[in-house]
Formats: structure tokens, C-alpha cells, sequence
């Protein structure tokens, strides 16, 4: 397990994987299924080390990479008012 991932990821680890043998996938690519799945469920809520882009010279590059879920999570850690209605183009704005 890495280091990053609480025990709940651990979990949900565990059975993506066992169903996806259940499925038939070797044990290889159930894994890799997985990981991915869990990775991506801990990407969309924001707990993830986030991306540095170089040279663009747009600070919103980076903003705009990042998911609507990723910006609101970003937006409610800066307690920004009315984040809930905002449309992702919103958030990066309020965001920059």
C-alpha cells in the first residue's frame, strides 16, 4: 500500500481487485485497475500533490487542468462564498 493511501483506499483496493478477478482479469491488469481507480477517486477529491506546469507564463494553466470537483474542493479550503453554484471556468477565475 503507499504511503498516501488511508485504509479505506486500502480497501477499495482490495475489492476493485477481487472483483475484477472475479471478471476474469489476470491479476496483473486487476491491479492496475485498481490502483487507477483509487487514484483517480483520491485525484477528484483533491487529495493528491497537484501538478506544476512549466513556461506557459498563464497562472490559470494549471487551474484549468485540474477538475471542477479538484477547483471546488480548492475554493472550499479558501472558504470562498457561493463555490457550489460556480461553473469550472467561475472557479478558476475566483481561484486566479
Amino acid at each position: 500500500m503507499p504511503e498516501a493511501w488511508s485504509k479505506k483506499d486500502e480497501r477499495q483496493y482490495q475489492h476493485i481487485k477481487q472483483s475484477e478477478l472475479e471478471r476474469g482479469e489476470s491479476e496483473e491488469r486487476a491491479e492496475e485497475i485498481a490502483a487507477r481507480t483509487v487514484n483517480k477517486q483520491r485525484r477528484e477529491e483533491g487529495r493528491t500533490p497537484k501538478k506544476r506546469t512549466q513556461g506557459t507564463g498563464n497562472p490559470n494553466a494549471a487551474l484549468s487542468e485540474l477538475t471542477r470537483d479538484e477547483l471546488y474542493n480548492r475554493a472550499r479550503e479558501k472558504d470562498l462564498r457561493g463555490r457550489g453554484r460556480m461553473t469550472k471556468d467561475e472557479l478558476i477565475r475566483a481561484l486566479s
